[in-house]
């Protein structure tokens, strides 16, 4: 029986996609970012459309459907990718899928729920 279970479990592992699997991007400077961004804020009142338009510099403007808007600017510390808001400080992790560059934003207070954006070509 143990032989069937670990011969099921490697025709899991042999037959599972392993390129559907998201690897984070490191970021050498913030320049990377710069363009425009468009995803999803999870808020109080759920999940709201957001824009993002990133400069070269780090600096940007966000936006929802609802209205909100926020500026900051992003950074790198200690070799990791921050940010600083008018609302919020946190970490940001860039990473790439199937051609589909992905920004998700997590701020350290968890009264404001993480964005997640996709680079508009």
């Amino acid at each position: 029986m143990r032989m069937y279970l670990a011969l099921l479990l490697a025709a899991v592992f042999v037959l599972s996609p392993l390129g559907g699997v998201a690897q984070e991007k490191k970021i050498v400077d913030v320049k990377e970012l710069a363009g425009s961004w468009r995803g999803w804020v999870t808020a109080e009142m759920g999940d709201e459309r957001a824009t993002m338009t990133v400069q070269a510099d780090g600096t940007y403007q966000a936006s929802t459907t609802r209205g909100s808007t926020s500026e900051g600017r992003f950074y790198l510390q200690d070799g990791k990718l921050r940010y600083r808001s008018s609302r919020t400080t946190g970490t940001a992790r860039l990473s790439e899928d199937k051609g589909k560059t992905t920004l998700t934003v997590m701020p350290e207070d968890s009264t404001y729920g993480r964005a997640d954006y996709e680079r508009v070509k």
